[in-house]
């Protein structure tokens, strides 16, 4: 039987040594890399082609919610476990609207670690038990509202609207997307009219909510 190979994403070296060294003492797992942040999470998806992507939700640059949104359009054979130290229902329900197939808090034991990747390789959905019952609740009586408005924004809005949240200037998201100061303007100014919303602060607050950057 082939091993599930797994990629590790967390923004601190010492935790993704932990998550190893956890990982390491289950049966039939490898690692197979490991990312420090959102873009690079993507990247390595794509070059190695894991079964299973352990996703911290906190990472700069691109965050743990919106590189599974690009993960799961883009390969979707690559299941994806938020990482969390987060118990809100909130977070949750904004990582399975990303397509996220499991929620496991930071806390969690090796035993419960090992019961989440059997779950989600055997293609269930997997949510650290205080927050099944209340998330699951409330996924299914959300209205679709929210969801019809961030689906009006092309993935490469959704992550020019996050640095843009995070306080990037213009010219530093052109400089970290590789593209012109004009086409971030061109991006933010549609972004605008399609969330009928009109200054900064108020897209700072829709990406707040819509789990785009975390709350500090």
């Amino acid at each position: 039987m082939n091993p599930t190979r797994l990629l590790v994403a967390d923004d601190h070296a010492l935790v993704r040594a932990g998550i190893r060294a956890f990982l390491e003492r289950i049966p039939n797992i490898e690692v197979v890399a490991e990312a420090s942040d959102g873009r690079e999470v993507v990247e390595l998806v794509a070059k190695q082609q894991p079964d299973i992507v352990l996703m911290d939700i906190a990472m700069p640059g691109l965050n743990g919610l919106e590189a599974t949104r690009q993960i799961v359009e883009t390969w979707p054979q690559a299941r994806v476990i938020i990482l969390s130290m987060h118990a809100s229902e909130e977070y949750v329900w904004q990582a399975l609207r990303a397509g996220a197939r499991g929620y496991l808090l930071k806390g969690a034991s090796l035993a419960e670690l090992e019961l989440a990747l059997s779950s989600v390789v055997r293609g269930e959905i997997y949510l650290s038990p205080p927050l099944s019952q209340p998330a699951i609740t409330e996924y299914v009586q959300r209205t679709g509202k929210d969801r019809a408005r961030e689906e009006k924004l092309t993935a490469r809005q959704r992550e020019i609207l996050s640095l843009i949240a995070e306080g990037k200037s213009t010219k530093q998201v052109a400089l970290q997307l590789n593209i012109s100061v004009k086409t971030v303007e061109s991006h933010r100014t549609q972004i605008m009219q399609r969330l009928n919303i009109h200054d900064v602060a108020g897209l700072v607050r829709y990406a707040i909510k819509t789990g785009l950057v975390k709350i500090e």
